[in-house]
């Protein structure tokens, strides 16, 4: 876990301050505000993995003037998806444990920021798995905040927690928000002029079916999860080959994202004559003197002797070299040539098209 401080919250100056558990979205903007019309100070408190962003959450503290604390949890979250205790959703997605651990975090905090109690944007039944009654519960045993965990939109639904008990916070004054129905969130929205706030979706990769396989998959081929390699395949078509992972780009903002996340020892091809995807070789073991000579070779450092291959003898870098041209414009022309990026620009290989032709 590391903790850096987006807007910093200064000294307590209210009764009563609050850690906001901040996604950026209506209903977390909603708890605070409501809260904060009690005269509560609100500090946001958001998290970041390999599989969600903190983004929505920074534009918003900024624009209600609310400080903000980011803390990032990938090796927790790697740690909650191998062994979670209540189980996935629909995909990988281990709501309940996930939602406990954030929780928990939270509560630790508390001491650190002066703050009195966590208050999250949870709507009783709005998820039919996480944010049912048994499951709140369940979060609340996880996180060991028994009565310290306020959520005002669905509190009169709820018993009272310990700032309701001591009057921090005035309980006839919260909500008894249930359901799937956003009606009463827009209205809401309306009463305190939140205008720009995003649609109500997951944010987090773990609830996407084809991100799930993926993740499944590499899984199965590395033996484990590590987050270089979860943030390699977020961008691209993947390919999982016996030897090594190929990522191939879709669109320019995908080449983009592949070339800021591969490795001093992936390679990265391209095409210099045509548009194209941009593809990241990542061998799968880096330690293997023939792949350690190739890399030497590619990053210029040696010269290969006459019984070595040329990288692109190699069959993985043959084979991404294959898929560039395959997924890029120059695939209808009778050759093309691929370059290597990195680890050092410059070898090349021209490719005759009957050789791409078995990728279609």
């Amino acid at each position: 876990m590391n903790i850096k401080e987006i807007r910093p919250p200064g000294p307590k100056k209210a009764r009563a301050r609050t850690l906001l558990l901040l996604s950026g979205g209506l209903d977390s903007l909603l708890a605070g505000k409501l809260l904060e019309e009690q005269g509560v100070e609100i500090a946001g408190l958001t998290f970041e993995s390999v599989f969600f962003e903190p983004a929505r959450a920074i534009v918003a503290a900024e624009k209600l003037n609310w400080p903000l604390i980011l803390v990032e949890i990938t090796e927790e979250e790697i740690e909650l998806i191998e062994h979670p205790r209540y189980g996935y959703g629909r995909n990988l997605n281990p709501c309940i444990d996930c939602h406990g651990q954030m929780v928990r975090l939270a509560t630790g905090l508390l001491p650190r920021y002066q703050a009195d109690f966590i208050s999250t944007g949870e709507v009783l039944g709005e998820r039919p798995k996480s944010q049912n009654r048994q499951s709140l519960g369940l979060v609340e045993k996880l996180s060991a905040a028994k009565g310290l965990l306020l959520r005002p939109l669905s509190a009169l639904l709820l018993p009272p927690t310990r700032a309701e008990e001591l009057g921090l916070v005035n309980r006839e004054k919260l909500l008894d928000l249930t359901g799937r129905s956003r009606q009463r969130q827009i209205e809401l929205a309306e009463h305190y002029g939140l205008t720009d706030y995003p649609t109500p979706s997951g944010g987090c990769l773990l609830t996407d079916p084809g991100f799930s396989q993926k993740l499944r998959q590499l899984r199965d081929w590395r033996g484990g999860w590590f987050p270089e390699d979860i943030e390699l395949i977020k961008h691209g078509r993947v390919f999982l080959e016996t030897d090594g992972l190929i990522v191939v780009g879709r669109q320019q903002e995908e080449n983009e994202r592949i070339e800021k996340k591969v490795l001093a020892s992936d390679l990265l091809l391209a095409l210099p004559d045509f548009k194209g995807p941009l593809t990241a070789i990542r061998f799968k073991d880096k330690n293997q003197p023939a792949w350690s000579q190739l890399l030497a070779s590619a990053a210029g450092q040696t010269a290969l002797s006459d019984d070595q291959l040329d990288i692109f003898d190699h069959p993985l870098v043959k084979k991404a070299a294959l898929l560039t041209i395959r997924y890029s414009h120059s695939r209808s022309a009778g050759e093309a040539t691929v370059i290597l990026l990195s680890p050092a620009r410059g070898q090349s290989r021209k490719f005759k098209k009957e050789e791409w032709q078995p990728y279609f």
